[in-house]
């Protein structure tokens, strides 16, 4: 019996294909281009179009390899040259990409978000920034939702808003330096005091006059404009100014940080003690009630049998076990948990270096 032989085809299978989409005069066009070079070309860094467009026509669909017809390109485009209309269609549409590739770009954007707010805030007890990992959950704290259509800079100026209004957190003050000629410079200084900068350094032996503070961001511009009258001038210096030595950190400083998180903090350390606590068996209670027992060799503890397979899932046999691995001696309930919450502390501090 004879079969029909299939012939190859000559189509061009587009894979990984970034695909910009535009819709116009009611008809959609599509342009396929390399991924990763959209973005590129709109910032103006990528200026060769064939690195961005994998074939210089215009779709209607990529995924099916529809050709736009060229009646539809001259009614919408007014021009039937497939170039320009690539152009306008990468400048204009809109561009496709999975959910992998956005779920990547939301994440990074995320990070770049938490890093603006930990350069530009402090905790205002001892005036030294947050880790970047406390920003985060302090962030997943308020809902906070990534919005692609804005820079990271404007959402990480709101993201503080939301913070200062529930957290103990606030803006890094401006380290500026203050001028004014000789007569003026009496009147600086009372600026100064109703600004209550926190003055620096002095220097009126200078050739002009200077002062080296401290002041809130949201008044900078007004400084420049009073600063008018006594023919002054304002220089930033720093435009996030913590506290001095702040490159180490005491192993207190880290225990005081961790504190200034929000109160569901030790509301958890609570669950998990109290979870702990049901899940271990007392052994003299239990050897009172003469109920069958089975010995934890790792917590070198007696265990109900009903209980014992809860007690090998709990943290505290866990953590015993690997203990056990490295040929450590056990360690209570008690010395477990405050073991576990030191390491998780340092967990949280080991991403940044004050």
């Amino acid at each position: 019996m004879s079969r029909s032989l299939v012939q190859p085809v000559g189509q061009k299978r587009l894979t990984n294909v970034a695909v910009v989409r535009l819709r116009k005069h009611g008809q959609r066009f599509e342009i396929a281009c390399f991924p990763n070079k959209v973005l590129s070309w709109r910032t103006r860094v990528e200026k060769d179009l064939d690195e961005v467009l994998q074939s210089h026509t215009v779709y209607s669909n990529v995924s099916k390899g529809v050709l736009a017809k060229s009646k539809e390109l001259t009614k919408a485009f007014g021009t039937d040259d497939q170039t320009k209309i690539c152009i306008e269609i990468l400048e204009k549409g809109e561009l496709q990409v999975s959910g992998k590739e956005r779920e990547a770009q939301l994440s990074s954007q995320f990070r770049d978000i938490a890093t603006i707010v930990m350069e530009k805030t402090i905790n205002p007890e001892t005036r030294r920034p947050y880790t970047i990992t406390m920003i985060e959950r302090l962030m997943h704290e308020i809902h906070f939702a990534v919005d692609p259509n804005l820079t990271s800079k404007e959402q990480a100026l709101k993201v503080i808003k939301k913070l200062m209004e529930r957290f103990p957190i606030k803006r890094a003050p401006l380290r500026v330096r203050l001028t004014a000629p000789k007569p003026k410079f009496a009147g600086l200084m009372d600026k100064v005091v109703e600004w209550n900068a926190i003055v620096i350094s002095k220097d009126e032996s200078g050739n002009p006059p200077s002062i080296v503070c401290e002041i809130e961001p949201s008044i900078l511009h007004s400084c420049e404009e009073r600063l008018k009258d006594v023919q002054g001038r304002v220089e930033v210096l720093s435009v996030s100014a913590h506290a001095e030595g702040g490159s180490s950190v005491d192993p207190h400083d880290n225990v005081e940080e961790l504190q200034t998180v929000p109160a569901k903090e030790p509301d958890v350390v609570a669950q998990i003690s109290e979870s702990m606590q049901k899940q271990s068996i007392s052994t003299e209670s239990q050897e009172g009630q003469g109920k069958q027992q089975r010995r934890c060799k790792e917590c070198d503890v007696l265990v109900e049998d009903k209980l014992y397979r809860e007690h090998c899932k709990s943290g505290w046999h866990k953590h015993n076990y690997t203990r056990h691995k490295n040929g450590l001696p056990p360690l209570s309930q008690e010395e477990c948990t405050v073991e576990m919450e030191l390491a998780d502390a340092k967990k949280d501090l080991k991403d940044y270096d004050f």
